[in-house]
């Protein structure tokens, strides 16, 4: 039996159920379970030195998009709001391939996990009509190699320019392509039993790009195999008026009319949502993918997240896209979250500790999971330390779980371990070769970026 002792650690932040924060106390993982927590130093096999740090659960990311990790920082696009940001983009991403999706999932996935992300969940949608039958697997076998638990979506796209969509005909698939490919991932990956590292949920990309056919024909099939539903929606004003538009009504009543609502559904964004609407989701459980960080670069405006608490909707943290975050990064969306929530709701605004609760236990439920976002006996051993014996930190210790929000955390963490499996040490990546990996990412990123006309070969 592995087993691995965090020892002595200044504090334990458990996101239990009663909302402990333990000091000076033990956690030991066994067989990549939490089997002991409190002040005893049990016998382990490997033991870590958590004097001089804090330890949290993994951080789970609800919403990303990891190939865009190779469209980051690009000037071309920096004043763009959403609509206009895709199209130009997509000129770009029509050139990905089996190469640049494994090492764009294998970046992104490193730097999420540098900052102690343990779960993300991608959502990805580009398939270019030749070349892209293996893009899931290859982001399953990245996952894989860096030693996360990784929940893919098979995205998709049906509705091309021709049809009144947004992206270019050439990235969009037939309903009948979608739905076969979608069955043959969840049958290859998709694991519903507890600890597990690999699952898949369907996941047509938005209302303005895919058909009501493609949202109708997923929601059954995804109820008929057991995973869940995922989508873009309430992003954006434009989303609004295209769905009134062309569809007739408003973005959730439209998903709504096609099974859209549940405990297995959520989105990503939900800024434009109104009251009736939140009060709907409350009431049947489907959740939001909250992206502060996006939402702001985008200038798509601010979720209201202080609503959706008090209501009872079901809400997570998420990064989104690389490319309109333009970082991988959990603890500086957290900070993000807590500040752009005081500014526009002062007193109503969640605390850091609550978002961090949302980063947690919040996205592990988006995702159906009770067995990770928590330290607690019986749960994952999924959990990360940072060094709060730091310059940074003179002063700001007293509260460890709201940390992250009202100060932030600018470094790698510590340790980073996955199932008692350590990831992450010292801010680097053990499971790959890091160098190797910037170096291979380096490589792909300016190919494409020629291939896409951004870049003179």
């Amino acid at each position: 039996m592995a087993s691995t002792l965090i020892r002595s650690a200044a504090a334990i932040v458990t996101v239990d159920d009663g909302d402990r924060i333990l000091r000076d106390s033990c956690l030991l993982i066994e067989d990549g379970v939490i089997t002991y927590i409190g002040p005893e130093a049990r016998p382990a096999d490997r033991v870590i030195d958590g004097r001089g740090c804090f330890v949290y659960p993994g951080l789970v990311n609800t919403h990303h998009h990891l190939y865009q990790t190779y469209t980051r920082n690009l000037p071309q696009v920096q004043r763009m709001e959403l609509f206009p940001w895709l199209t130009a983009l997509y000129e770009v991403w029509r050139h990905l391939d089996e190469e640049a999706v494994y090492w764009s999932a294998l970046t992104g996935l490193g730097e999420l996990a540098r900052y102690g992300c343990t779960t993300c969940m991608d959502h990805h949608y580009v398939f270019p009509r030749t070349g892209s039958e293996k893009f899931i697997d290859r982001q399953f076998a990245a996952a894989a190699d860096l030693g996360v638990r990784f929940h893919a979506t098979r995205g998709s796209m049906s509705r091309g320019k021709s049809d009144g969509g947004l992206p270019p005909d050439d990235l969009v698939q037939t309903v009948d392509e979608i739905l076969w490919d979608s069955e043959r991932l969840v049958k290859k990956f998709h694991d519903p039993r507890p600890f597990s590292t690999a699952q898949v949920a369907l996941a047509p990309c938005s209302p303005f790009s895919v058909t009501t056919d493609l949202l109708r024909e997923s929601a059954d099939l995804a109820r008929r195999l057991g995973v869940r539903l995922h989508t873009h929606l309430c992003e954006t004003k434009d989303e609004e008026a295209f769905c009134l538009e062309v569809l007739g009504k408003r973005p959730l009543q439209y998903m709504a009319d096609c099974g859209w609502l549940g405990r297995d559904v959520w989105f990503a964004h939900g800024i434009y949502f109104n009251d009736d609407e939140l009060r709907l989701l409350a009431e049947t459980g489907t959740g939001v993918a909250h992206c502060p960080v996006s939402n702001m670069k985008l200038a798509s405006g601010v979720c209201r997240v202080p609503d959706m608490l008090r209501l009872g909707v079901p809400v997570g943290l998420a990064v989104d896209g690389s490319a309109s975050n333009d970082g991988s990064n959990l603890l500086a969306e957290l900070r993000a979250a807590y500040l752009v929530h005081r500014l526009t709701s002062s007193t109503a605004a969640p605390t850091g500790y609550e978002l961090l609760k949302m980063a947690t236990r919040g996205s592990a439920a988006l995702l159906g999971r009770d067995d990770i976002g928590q330290l607690a006996v019986g749960k994952a051993g999924d959990l990360f330390l940072i060094d709060v014996d730091i310059l940074d930190l003179v002063g700001a210790r007293l509260d460890p779980g709201c940390l992250f929000g009202t100060v932030g955390y600018h470094r790698p963490a510590k340790h980073v371990l996955v199932g008692g499996r350590p990831i992450v040490e010292d801010g680097r990546l053990l499971t790959v070769d890091e160098p190797a990996v910037r170096e291979r990412s380096a490589q792909c990123v300016r190919r494409m970026l020629e291939r896409g006309g951004l870049l003179r070969a």
